[in-house]
């Protein structure tokens, strides 16, 4: 049986999400990566295929309804239709709850949550009809404990990944498409190098294995979720955190 399959990760220009689109693409699926800066994306799917045949960039704003609705036709005209969706983009942007602007908080919400809620209701039903699917939703430490570094913006919306992770299963679950989320604590990724050194340098002490994450070791386990044997685990969320949260 051929078990490769389209896959779509938004948010795949760099960090967590290329080392996602990496490791599917390794396992043989065809990748299409999602991102509002089409440079990072397109260098990164130039890596994993030169000649665009296995793997594409795709600029999107996750956050605009239409956008997202144009994009899935892109990815299915060159792809076919995807049958693995990795919700992994995302902004963080370091600020005392105090000193957050209302439109500041909306556009957090709207990259880290309602494209969530977009993605998955535009790419889902067609899974459904299938009987076959992988979501998986890029949570967070911060979502599970209310993290100060990353914003309570940020905390906030990856909270809200948690419950939508948990009511997408539940209406997807009998259809044999699974729906779970991976919340990782801190990764090191480019998008630390905009955040305050001494507040990673204390973050990163309190990890019990004493440092940061590796995005690759994320994107494995991502990587599992998607898989063919993973068909009864639905709507859990998966800690990747050093021991900082366990339980």
């Amino acid at each position: 049986m051929d078990t490769r399959r389209t896959a779509v990760v938004t948010g795949a220009g760099r960090g967590i999400g290329a080392a996602i689109a990496q490791r599917l693409h390794a396992l043989g699926h065809r990748v299409a990566l999602l991102d509002v800066d089409a440079d990072s994306a397109a260098a990164t799917a130039r890596e994993l295929d030169t000649a665009g045949a296995t793997a594409a960039a795709f600029a999107v704003d996750v956050r605009d309804p239409a956008a997202v609705q144009s994009v899935a036709g892109e990815v299915r005209r060159e792809f076919g239709v995807p049958e693995i969706l990795v919700n992994n983009a995302a902004r963080t942007q370091s600020r005392s709850v105090w000193d957050i602007e209302p439109a500041e908080w909306d556009d957090v919400l709207a990259t880290n949550l309602r494209s969530v809620f977009l993605l998955t209701r535009e790419l889902a039903p067609a899974m459904r009809e299938r009987g076959w699917g992988r979501v998986v939703n890029l949570a967070s430490l911060a979502g599970q404990q209310g993290g100060l570094v990353a914003g309570a913006h940020y905390a906030s919306s990856k909270a809200g990944v948690l419950v939508l992770t948990k009511v997408f299963a539940k209406e997807l679950a009998a259809s044999g498409v699974t729906v779970n989320a991976v919340a990782p604590a801190a990764t090191r990724t480019p998008v630390m190098d905009e955040m305050d050194a001494g507040q990673l340098e204390t973050a990163e002490a309190a990890i019990p294995v004493g440092r940061f994450g590796r995005a690759v070791e994320v994107a494995d386990l991502v990587a599992y979720l998607c898989g063919e044997n993973t068909g009864y685990i639905t709507g859990a969320t998966f800690d990747i955190n050093g021991g900082l949260f366990m339980r």
